[in-house]
């Protein structure tokens, strides 16, 4: 369940409230008693970093990424013999 942060504009009574978002709004202030308790805008409590799964994953439609130049010029050369080792 999410937390919102709510805040009355009479008494100024501030309250993070924990509620199923299909419920409706808080409006009643439980210190003063008036109908002038709404939720406040707040930040999320966390931050997405890292390369995540849009960089890896969707960024460019579900393809794969291509092999870096690097990669490809130390991938092992086939030795020509027909042996089994590449």
């Amino acid at each position: 369940m999410p937390i919102y942060d709510y805040q009355c504009s009479s008494c100024g009574f501030r309250k993070e409230v924990m509620r199923k978002i299909s419920e409706p709004s808080l409006t009643d202030c439980p210190e003063c008693g008036k109908a002038t308790f709404a939720k406040q805008l707040s930040a999320p409590s966390f931050q997405l970093t890292g390369s995540g799964w849009y960089a890896t994953d969707f960024k460019n439609s579900g393809s794969k990424p291509e092999k870096k130049a690097e990669e490809a010029a130390t991938a092992p050369a086939a030795c020509g013999t027909g042996c089994a080792c590449h």
